[in-house]
């Protein structure tokens, strides 16, 4: 193990080393593919926990019947994962929100912790590394934004069986870059070399973040209501989650990462270049919408799309109206979705379908937000609040 620390923090490099120590078990142990989505949100004083479940499996066996190809039969089973938290929850209640607060003064400490799962494996096949560690920062930083927390220091976690120091470079690279974006500190990591555990040329990724907000501007859903609007955020493409599906219908379809995309409104694109598009930093935008008020609620839509993770931000007996006509999905989803043969529903629970970051807002914060210039993170209204529960298309 050799540790890395970066700034002049003088605990910086103990801190670092004990964390990435600390969860070296689980980045060895887990590919980390689906994130679990809960209704309940963190505590103070409880670090939440991002599930992702394991996927280092591809299921053999033919369609049983259905439709088409689904996040299950790819290796990832959602259920079972929001099962695991439900279960650790008995153990540390307030587990089950984006990020984690911890009381400093007036203010919380927010942590978030997560990796990229298996869009590694197509970092590996089209030798796109320069942009991984963007995603690596981007799945952090956009969840502890949603307490409206501003970042502050990130680590960041590299496993490897023979270190390649040309190619930890460029991954590293990517990390210093999600890190300028998000506007926060790069303060340490932890490279590990475990000979015989990875294949040749292959490594594995796991970021934690930390950020700070005061007390009374915390973004908790409390004072979500009926009639309340949901404005969307665009996404880049895929991001950083589903990519077990998305590798089972590649090779359901025959396709290779170097075929055109189609229908890519005249931009000549590959599928592996826009399977590989970076993961959207939304924090500078979300942290400036939120300064101006009426922002009530954010969701970081991840795995669960927006089936699980709307809710997530909802006091209960409340639910959300989408209008999925509001927004054009990107052309990368049409293709997994007819090359799959997914189904509506299981695209929804798996993909952002092109909506990336969801703010629940009041209807004269809508009004503001949307007739402003947002330069290409365009807004949209994208729904609504409404009674009940889960959510409706329509």
């Amino acid at each position: 193990m050799n540790s890395r620390a970066i700034g002049t923090a003088s605990a910086s490099e103990l801190f670092a080393h004990a964390w990435a120590l600390e969860r070296g078990a689980v980045a060895g142990g887990w590919a980390k593919k689906s994130r679990v989505s809960l209704p309940a949100r963190s505590s103070p004083g409880l670090l939440s926990r991002s599930s992702r479940v394991s996927s280092i499996r591809m299921m053999q066996q033919q369609q049983r019947g259905r439709g088409g190809l689904t996040y299950k039969d790819a290796g990832v089973d959602i259920d079972a994962g929001s099962e695991l938290v439900r279960r650790i929850a008995k153990m540390a209640p307030g587990i089950g929100g984006f990020g984690g607060l911890f009381p400093l003064g007036d203010s919380y400490l927010v942590a978030g912790t997560d990796g990229v799962g298996t869009k590694l494996k197509l970092a590996f096949e089209t030798g796109i590394h320069e942009t991984i560690g963007i995603d690596l920062v981007a799945m952090s930083v956009n969840d502890i934004v949603t307490s409206g927390a501003k970042p502050l220091f990130f680590l960041d976690y590299f496993a490897t069986s023979h270190l390649d120091v040309d190619l930890a470079e460029r991954v590293i690279k990517g990390i210093v870059e999600g890190c300028q974006q998000s506007d926060c500190v790069l303060l340490g990591g932890e490279t590990a070399e475990m000979p015989d555990f990875y294949a040749n040329g292959e490594y594995d990724l796991s970021g934690f973040a930390v950020g700070i907000v005061k007390k009374d501007s915390v973004i908790d859903g409390k004072n979500i209501v009926d009639g309340d609007v949901l404005i969307g955020l665009p996404s880049s493409g895929v991001h950083s989650n589903g990519f077990s599906l998305v590798r089972r219908v590649l090779a359901h379809s025959g396709a290779s990462l170097n075929d055109q995309l189609p229908n890519s409104n005249g931009i000549s694109v590959t599928l592996g270049e826009a399977l590989m598009a970076p993961t959207v930093i939304y924090v500078k935008k979300v942290l400036d919408i939120v300064s101006k008020g009426g922002v009530k609620g954010i969701a970081h839509i991840t795995g669960g799309g927006f089936t699980d993770n709307i809710p997530r931000v909802f006091p209960d007996g409340l639910g959300a109206l989408i209008y999925p006509d509001s927004w054009e999905v990107p052309p990368i989803f049409k293709w997994i979705q007819e090359k799959g043969g997914v189904e509506d529903a299981e695209m929804r629970r798996t993909f952002n379908m092109g909506i990336g970051m969801v703010l629940v807002v009041s209807p004269e914060a809508s009004s503001r937000i949307l007739g402003e210039e947002h330069g290409p993170c365009m807004p949209r209204l994208i729904g609504k609040v409404v009674k009940g529960e889960g959510v409706i298309y329509k």
